[in-house]
């Protein structure tokens, strides 16, 4: 049964990966936790399926005013939806982000306060596993739950890890999209910041795309919880989240205008030379690997700025991958740093960022449409927005 469900998913990940190509605006879903006869966590007058109901139409307002935005709800009023039901609304939209809203609340901690942005994956931590028992919960409210769910037991968060195989795909780009949530979360709102954490949420792990829940935080904190129940505190909360995927917009999103772009990409666009980046500050071991090419970088590019080189990202996965194009939906010169147990991907690296922009438009029309941008400089990996300083 088990293995019938992986496959399922998987069919319905590669279907929503490969048709999201060609994508004119960036797709949001908005998931607006619990509803219904699932009220959440409960707190006095703090409700959470309230709140975060009003937060998340709030942010869906504040997208629209981007044009290139695309916003869509699982839910827009107080009705139940099934956990399932949420990421597939997610996958039939071909969304290029799936953001899930929740507050937060513990028992014997009433101090406990602050912001924290999830992403699907493996996790020992008591406290994340706490977190995600809660949240998973709910599946118990529907029927026939046991045959839904594969045998999905709520009360073993960590018996879902054997269900990651498709969000391992959007790791890299779920913790870009959740960091920029908790910095906006710290930076407009003042909110204490408790990271970017990892947990088994069943609402996440079969998204094919990038993915976060949001805790916002704490209704079993007085002060916290009459905060976001507060008008003024959804509003920043609101705000903060809205900010926050725009930047991710902006760092990752490509409107696909023409449909043969991989024809404006030449042979001669591509690098000489492969530069081995530094991902991170810490120093950890990395092992890169270059695919044969046979590229002719004859051709000199118009270099943006002096020392910054382009990458696209397409995949992040445990799985370390032979680098043909066979395994890569026919992209070649494709390099792979290994880091804290991912293997990143990267296709085509440039000096030019009009080449690499390209790049992302062909790596999109190969299928990998959440695939984004990186910049290096020195072996070292800065921003997009610093790349392009002069």
């Amino acid at each position: 049964m088990l293995i019938k469900k992986m496959r399922i998913a998987i069919g319905v990940f590669v279907l929503a990966f490969s048709s999201m190509a060609n994508a004119q605006n960036f797709k949001v879903v908005l998931d607006p936790g619990h509803g219904g006869k699932d009220f959440g966590a409960v707190r006095g007058s703090f409700v959470e399926k309230k709140i975060v109901l009003d937060v998340a139409l709030k942010v869906g307002e504040l997208l629209k005013k981007d044009k290139q935005i695309e916003v869509v709800f699982t839910r827009k009023t107080d009705v139940f939806i099934e956990v399932r039901e949420r990421t597939e609304i997610a996958n039939r939209e071909k969304a290029q982000v799936f953001v899930s809203i929740h507050a937060n609340a513990v028992a014997n901690a009433p101090s406990a306060q602050g912001t924290e942005t999830f992403i699907m994956g493996r996790s020992k931590n008591a406290s994340n596993l706490e977190v995600a028992k809660r949240e998973n919960a709910v599946i118990t409210l529907e029927e026939n739950y046991e045959a839904h769910y594969a045998g999905y037991d709520p009360s073993r968060p960590e018996s879902l890890i054997g269900l990651t195989l498709i969000q391992e795909q959007f790791v890299a780009q779920s913790i870009e999209l959740a960091s920029k949530i908790q910095t906006r979360f710290t930076n407009d709102a003042e909110r204490r910041n408790r990271g970017v954490k990892q947990g088994p949420f069943w609402v996440l792990h079969s998204a094919a795309m990038p993915s976060v829940l949001i805790e916002l935080g704490f209704l079993s904190n007085k002060e916290e919880g009459a905060y976001i129940n507060s008008e003024a505190g959804k509003n920043e909360l609101a705000r903060a989240i809205a900010n926050a995927i725009i930047d991710y917009k902006k760092q990752v999103f490509v409107a696909t205008n023409t449909a043969d772009i991989a024809a404006t990409l030449t042979k001669k666009d591509e690098p000489k030379e492969i530069v081995q980046p530094k991902e991170v500050e810490k120093k950890k071991e990395v092992v890169e690997k270059t695919a044969t090419s046979s590229i002719d970088a004859s051709k000199p590019e118009t270099v943006t700025k002096e020392g910054v080189s382009f990458r696209v990202q397409i995949v992040a996965s445990s799985r370390n991958m032979a680098l043909s194009p066979s395994n890569f939906n026919g992209l070649d010169k494709i390099t792979s740093v290994h880091e804290d147990n991912l293997y990143k991907y990267f296709y085509h690296e440039t000096t030019d960022y009009d080449h690499a922009r390209k790049a992302l438009e062909v790596a999109k029309n190969k299928g990998y449409t959440s695939a984004f941008l990186v910049a290096y400089k020195g072996g070292k990996r800065i921003s997009i927005q610093e790349a392009l300083k002069k």
